[in-house]
């Protein structure tokens, strides 16, 4: 299929590995050109010299960025625009705050998680569709805290289904500019920060969360990659306001 991403150019934040890398790379696969954000400058440049090992040729590039720092959005924005000349989406993805039962973690813990997790992600998408003209699509990064909650993960649970609630909100407002917003809930994905997650949870992690999804395994980033790079895609135009589960099925609510 193709899914029209040809040239068209999208933000990558959290590029430089994980979810947002396995993004970047089927978005540049299907001929697109991405701007990757990361807060580490050397894994950023790995990042973008790995896509060009495959294929990229010249269509990915990195800014270093922290979306906790409140000028990040306008230098990628600005960067993207004095390159490309365009914008046409982009996913936000930050990462997931440390984990913690929600009555354990400190004033600060819950401070950091929200200037990154929340309001770091709500700036960078309302100051990169001031940066889009036309028609475009925004997709976020949650968990499948959003609709239930994770043990061991408080702040998640508390911070996650507010931004999909902000998703929500934010499809509705540029609806009528034609751009698209959406999240999407990644399940159990064999990223690094799932690897630490199992293993701060116990040595039995990682074989009863499998015991739970019905396809019987952790998926693999590029499986979450393809799916987002397809619902950022113009193929996708009537889908807003929707949040999806890339979970290999274990989920439980509707």
């Amino acid at each position: 299929m193709d899914l029209g991403l040809a040239d068209r150019v999208f933000v990558v934040t959290g590029g430089s590995k994980g979810l947002g890398f396995a993004t970047a790379a089927a978005l540049v696969a299907d001929g697109a050109r991405v701007v990757l954000a990361s807060r580490d400058e050397k894994n950023m440049a790995e990042a973008v010299t790995r896509l060009e090992e495959q294929g990229a040729e010249g269509r990915a590039v990195g800014i270093a960025a922290d979306l906790a720092d409140p000028e990040a959005a306008n230098r990628l924005a600005d960067a993207t625009l004095a390159r490309h000349g365009r914008l046409d989406g982009a996913l936000i993805s930050v990462g997931g705050p440390p984990p913690a039962r929600a009555a354990d973690a400190t004033d600060t813990q819950w401070r950091d998680a929200f200037e990154t997790v929340f309001l770091g992600a709500v700036r960078a998408v309302r100051t990169l569709i001031d940066t889009m003209p036309g028609e475009g699509a925004i997709g976020l990064v949650l968990s499948t805290s959003v609709r239930s909650p994770i043990a061991g993960l408080g702040i998640s649970n508390g911070l996650r289904p507010g931004l999909a609630m902000v998703a929500k909100d934010m499809a509705d407002e540029f609806g009528p500019r034609g751009i698209r917003v959406f999240g999407l809930m990644p399940g159990r994905i064999a990223t690094d920060r799932m690897r630490e997650l199992d293993g701060s949870m116990g040595t039995n992690a990682r074989s009863e969360a499998i015991a739970s999804i019905p396809l019987g395994r952790y998926g693999d980033p590029a499986e979450f990659g393809r799916t987002a790079a397809f619902l950022l895609s113009p193929v996708c135009g009537y889908v807003t306001g929707s949040v999806i589960p890339v979970d290999g099925g274990a989920l439980r609510t509707l």
